[in-house]
């Protein structure tokens, strides 16, 4: 197996930003096999019935399996999986979780005979909080060994987020391996600055917030609409959180994803925060 056993801080309710936005994500509504993966959910397979739990509003037929590396949080998770068969949990009995070892290779053996006994192969893979151990240097490969396990049309959403889930940033791929946007997602009430984001960037960037790099440049823009726009804290930080967003756009910047602002998320193509070599 590929890859490294993490510390597996899992926190409930912790990846419910990323959730919410897999949940309205294309890749995740048009698949014919809505199997989502969740790689490396950590000491709990909390997270696991998490997703599935808020996928299944927006996918009915969602099968969500969860991959670590550690035998022990494989058993685990499968002893938590028999306490929500049994109805002594919220979540559904009927959840369709399942959980086994695997790394970055994402083995996914197909026990439907009418499928052949193939491999399947994932709509959507979430990793979340396990590159962050890693070195930058392998950060490439690790997402090419994930997107190789992607349907055609599926992406991979690979993040980082604080211990409470306020503070979210994940990068969207697709089965090319080639990373297509960054998203940060914050909680407003009682944001003091869009730059915090920084210290949860992935790992492909968190080094990469010195000035020089773009995505250095995004940041502080970001910090600089935000204190701009402070005339607008009478109406509300989501209004304050727009008001800031529309001037990043009026001064150039691509970001994305309107609909979504008021969840105090942005969207940014790649290329615009993408490391300068």
């Amino acid at each position: 197996m590929t890859g490294q056993i993490t510390r597996g801080t899992t926190g409930t309710n912790r990846l419910r930003r990323v959730d919410r936005w897999i949940a309205r994500h294309p890749a995740l509504r048009r698949t014919g096999d809505p199997l989502v993966v969740d790689l490396g959910f950590g000491a709990s397979g909390v997270t696991a019935f998490e997703l599935e739990a808020r996928l299944r509003r927006a996918r009915p037929g969602v099968e969500v399996l969860g991959l670590e590396i550690d035998p022990a949080r494989v058993a685990r998770a499968r002893a938590q999986l028999e306490e929500v068969r049994a109805g002594r949990t919220p979540f559904s009995p009927d959840a369709r979780v399942s959980f086994a070892r695997g790394g970055f290779e994402v083995p996914v053996p197909d026990e439907d005979p009418g499928r052949g006994g193939a491999t399947r192969r994932a709509a959507v893979i979430r990793a979340f909080n396990v590159l962050r151990q890693y070195d930058e240097s392998d950060v490439a490969g690790a997402w090419a060994l994930m997107c190789a396990r992607l349907q055609p049309g599926g992406i991979l959403v690979e993040g980082t987020c604080d211990e409470l889930g306020r503070v979210c940033t994940w990068v969207e791929l697709g089965a090319d391996a080639a990373p297509r946007t960054l998203t940060l997602s914050l909680r407003l009430q009682d944001l003091t600055s869009p730059s915090i984001a920084a210290e949860r960037l992935p790992k492909a960037l968190i080094h990469r917030n010195v000035p020089g790099e773009r995505v250095h440049d995004y940041l502080s823009a970001l910090d600089v609409e935000w204190v701009r726009a402070v005339g607008s804290v009478p109406f509300g930080p989501v209004h304050r959180w727009r008001t800031a967003l529309d001037a990043l756009a009026a001064g150039g910047w691509p970001v994305q994803s309107r609909s979504r602002w008021r969840l105090g998320e942005v969207t940014i193509p790649w290329e615009a925060v993408a490391p300068s070599s």
